[in-house]
């Protein structure tokens, strides 16, 4: 009975250092693999460069550490995987932070370009409608000189119209004495003549006395 107890406890202080090394060697694997898997993906693979290589230097000094050292080792290059893992997520975190500030960025100068076109469409659009009012101006001022114009023309002719209106009027009234006149006088001459043949044509009209010369 003694005897097989023996065997196994030889068995089990024969197998220890086999299973401590197992044990190591997943470690080793487990924390390799997850940096494996760190620097495989496309989105963190390519951030915390220099946080990975240390990582695998403390995977190395663990798998060539002690039983002595080890404890210490594991926890050194779990703490490196860890901050491998989290200075990448930070990169990459800062990236897009970046991105997004560029985007922003972009977005506020689009933003100001639109802003700056539309201000300057307005200010040529006010220009034009200055410049239209201006025009428009002109020509109510053109129109106005020559409708002016137009009126004092009138009133010239108007009152040269009325100058010939008076003139023709005076002539008109001159030539209507005239005629009276001569009608008077052509009544005269033929009461004279009428007068003249009544009286048998020998006697002469008894003359005016004149006047003395004395007076």
């Amino acid at each position: 009975m003694k005897r097989p107890a023996i065997l196994f406890a030889a068995l089990a202080l024969a197998l220890a250092p086999l299973a401590h090394a197992a044990r190591d060697d997943m470690d080793v694997s487990r924390l390799s693999s997850s940096l494996d898997q760190l620097a495989r993906d496309p989105a963190l693979g390519q951030y915390a460069q220099a946080e990975q290589a240390r990582a695998r230097d403390a995977i190395g000094r663990l798998a060539q550490a002690s039983s002595h050292d080890r404890p210490h080792a594991l926890y050194i290059a779990e703490r490196r995987v860890d901050l491998a893992k989290a200075a990448a997520q930070l990169q990459d975190a800062q990236g897009r932070l970046a991105q997004l500030d560029r985007e922003h960025d972009q977005i506020l100068i689009e933003t100001s370009r639109q802003e700056v076109e539309s201000a300057r469409r307005e200010l040529e659009r006010q220009r034009l409608q200055y410049q239209l009012a201006q025009e428009e101006a002109a020509r109510l001022q053109q129109q106005g000189q020559e409708a002016a114009a137009a009126a004092e023309q009138a009133r010239a002719e108007a009152d040269r119209a009325h100058k010939l209106a008076a003139a023709q009027s005076r002539l008109a009234n001159a030539a209507r004495r005239q005629a009276d006149l001569a009608t008077q006088a052509a009544k005269a001459m033929r009461s004279r003549m009428t007068g003249g043949g009544s009286s048998g044509g020998g006697a002469e009209a008894t003359p005016t006395p004149s006047k003395s010369k004395g007076k």
